[in-house]
């Protein structure tokens, strides 16, 4: 069971936060040569990071609390939403996803990494409410544990790559069309998982 969980966070994590590789290595390529980049990228990812999970963890209980269990299922909508609406921006080629933006004119600092992080997390909430509100509470724990271990290998994933301008072009390239596919797939899955629409 908690392998299970275990392994499920690892999938959830890197899906959610593949996006993250291109703008933590593009804040390193923005903080290069310069001293503490990496301790302060680091430390603002967590920072941000656990804004982002806090922001999550509060909403399920709020909905776990004030809900009736049989409504939780359809939390599985918002992923599916969330994905539908990702694969329809990439069809039409509108993916604003212009990660060089994010960063411009932005410091190296922790509370600027943080702030991008946070804001950059919109799509994490919507993902990790309905995952927690479908799973007890020590999945959740396993989650967030696992979350903040992967918090620091993202970090690293994201300063190797900023040194290896062809892995992240790849990401980049790719990027749109796995995002939308696993959203869609994890909404389905929480809606059948739950029994919605007598599924």
């Amino acid at each position: 069971m908690i392998l299970s969980s275990v392994l499920q966070a690892i999938g959830l994590f890197l899906v959610t936060n593949i996006d993250d590789i291109i703008v933590l290595s593009l804040f390193f390529a923005r903080g290069a040569g310069q001293r503490g980049t990496t301790a302060r990228i680091l430390v603002g990812q967590y920072l941000g990071f656990a804004g982002i999970l806090g922001a999550a963890v509060l909403v399920s209980l709020g909905a776990g609390a004030f809900l009736p269990p049989e409504v939780i299922p359809y939390f599985g909508l918002i992923p599916l939403g969330l994905g539908l609406w990702a694969a329809w921006k990439a069809w039409r080629g509108d993916d604003d996803d212009d990660d060089d933006a994010k960063i411009e004119g932005k410091k190296v600092g922790v509370w600027t990494v943080a702030g991008v992080t946070f804001a950059n997390g919109g799509d994490n909430i919507g993902v990790y409410v309905p995952v927690f509100l479908s799973v007890g509470p020590g999945a959740v724990v396993a989650y967030c544990i696992v979350f903040l271990a992967l918090v620091a290998v993202l970090v690293g994933l994201a300063k190797f790559v900023a040194t290896r301008r062809p892995i992240a072009e790849v990401l980049e390239r790719w990027e749109h069309i796995l995002f939308p596919i696993v959203l869609i797939g994890l909404g389905v899955f929480i809606l059948i998982s739950g029994g919605a629409f007598g599924l």
